[in-house]
């Protein structure tokens, strides 16, 4: 079949990564594709196909070559349509994935396991003149609920699937499956550049596709901007930003001149009434927020993000993955300020922030906030 057509490993694997105008293009002729993070040699890789060209041949060569766990990547409106609850009221995972509970199609498959029912189940899942009785549920495919916004608002691999399958004109749907080696662990990318020519399936990043959708799309505007004084280092410029995902509207607060080479203080902070506000949750962290402009006001030089998404709770490691792969909103922000490196205000350690290279942001670094309650 056409996924076994042999090829010349790339002497150089930053070589093998394709434009996503390639990708979408595969998409759209319903070839499979890999997707990565960013092109960094530590990343792992989903097979990834839109989801109304998952053949049964497609299935069968994610369970047989690719050997991780196959998903089915849905937007939020097919998912409500559908009336999959999602796996786990509060979800600790990670990444924050969005696995709602396991499918079937209630006709036209045995066992559900094999790659014909799997093919079929999502086959159905997708369909627009399908409903919740069509579907039956636990089953063998996993849904995965993808964030409004796509990698725009959270840089997964749930979300660059419907976003490429949208962007190919497709149902805006996905079905990816992770890449493990023989041995079991996870493919890396020399591994992956390895079997892409082995099989003949083009790489893309998402880091890729997010810069690709930030020269079509922007999901961020400058709703009011002026001159404030505050307790914490007297005079700040407010901007009050709103997201067209969900209308929800963001306050950034610069101080000083940020136009300058130099890396810039910043601090991404998300909105928790109980916590900023009534100190209720985390005795530790209720004060970062003031000691996080009250370091800036001192240093004369910075900027702070108060995202207001109520999707975006920050856990007790507040540098966790889980949290700051979903700052895509906050990513376009500060790119709109005309940021590029950052210095990242934060108790937790240097994070790596999925896809961040597409906004043309880098962190340079860290520092620790200091508690004006002492120690």
């Amino acid at each position: 079949m056409q996924y076994e057509t042999a090829g010349e490993v790339e002497q150089s694997w930053r070589d093998a990564i394709s434009t996503i105008e390639e990708i979408i293009d595969e998409a759209r002729n319903g070839r499979m594709f890999i997707l990565v993070d960013h092109e960094d040699r530590e990343n792992e890789g989903d097979l990834v196909i839109p989801a109304q060209m998952a053949t049964p041949e497609v299935i069968n060569f994610m369970a047989t070559h690719g050997k991780g766990l196959i998903c089915l990547t849905l937007s939020g409106e097919r998912i409500d349509q559908l009336g999959l609850p999602l796996m786990a009221s509060s979800n600790s995972s990670r990444h924050e994935t969005a696995f709602t509970v396991s499918i079937e199609a209630r006709e036209g498959v045995s066992t559900g396991i094999s790659a014909h029912d799997r093919a079929r189940t999502i086959a159905v899942a997708i369909d627009p003149s399908k409903g919740a009785a069509d579907i039956a549920t636990p089953g063998h495919v996993f849904p995965l609920r993808a964030r409004d916004g796509g990698v725009l608002v959270r840089a997964g691999h749930t979300e660059a699937a419907v976003d490429i399958a949208r962007l190919s004109g497709l149902n805006p749907s996905g079905v990816i499956c992770e890449i493990m080696k023989e041995d079991g662990s996870m493919a890396r990318l020399p591994d992956l550049v390895a079997f892409a020519q082995r099989h003949g399936i083009k790489i893309g990043t998402i880091s890729d596709l997010i810069a690709y959708r930030r020269r079509h799309d922007n999901l961020v505007r400058v709703m009011t901007e002026e001159p404030i004084r505050s307790e914490f280092g007297d005079d700040w410029t407010l901007r009050i930003y709103s997201d067209t995902t969900q209308g929800a509207e963001h306050v950034v607060l610069i101080k000083g001149d940020i136009t300058t080479p130099e890396p810039v203080l910043v601090r991404m902070h998300a909105f928790d009434p109980l916590l900023d506000m009534v100190g209720i949750g985390g005795a530790a962290r209720s004060d970062e927020f003031s000691d996080a402009m009250r370091l800036i006001g001192e240093e004369g030089r910075g900027v702070v993000v108060l995202l207001r998404d109520t999707h975006m709770k920050m856990s007790t490691s507040e540098g966790s993955p889980q949290t700051l792969r979903q700052y895509g909103l906050g990513a376009q922000i500060l790119s709109s300020l005309g940021l590029h490196e950052l210095i990242l205000l934060t108790n937790s350690a240097t994070p790596k922030v999925v896809g961040l290279d597409g906004y043309g942001l880098s962190i340079t670094g860290t520092r620790k906030i200091p508690s004006s309650r002492g120690t």
